[in-house]
């Protein structure tokens, strides 16, 4: 399944959500601006929410691109 998509599955999942959710990101190779918006998005949603969202797996070039776009404060990283 494409980055977005999962993405935006993700984000609709969070109402549902208690606490905590995780994406696996050990498959994803690179990240374009639109699954960086969709990013943003899912972080401001769980802000709201009081969810956290956990990010597994995620490799060094992913890890730059959310340091350049300042999000990566709003995740967790395991």
């Amino acid at each position: 399944m494409p980055i977005n998509e999962t993405l935006q599955e993700a984000l609709e999942k969070l109402d549902g959500a208690a606490g905590e959710v995780v994406l696996d990101f050990s498959s994803v190779r690179r990240v374009d601006p639109a699954a960086l918006r969709m990013m943003e998005k899912l972080a401001a949603a769980a802000g709201e929410k009081a969810v956290k969202v956990v990010l597994r797996g995620v490799n060094i070039d992913i890890y730059k691109a959310l340091t350049l776009v300042k999000l990566t404060p709003r995740f967790s990283f395991q």
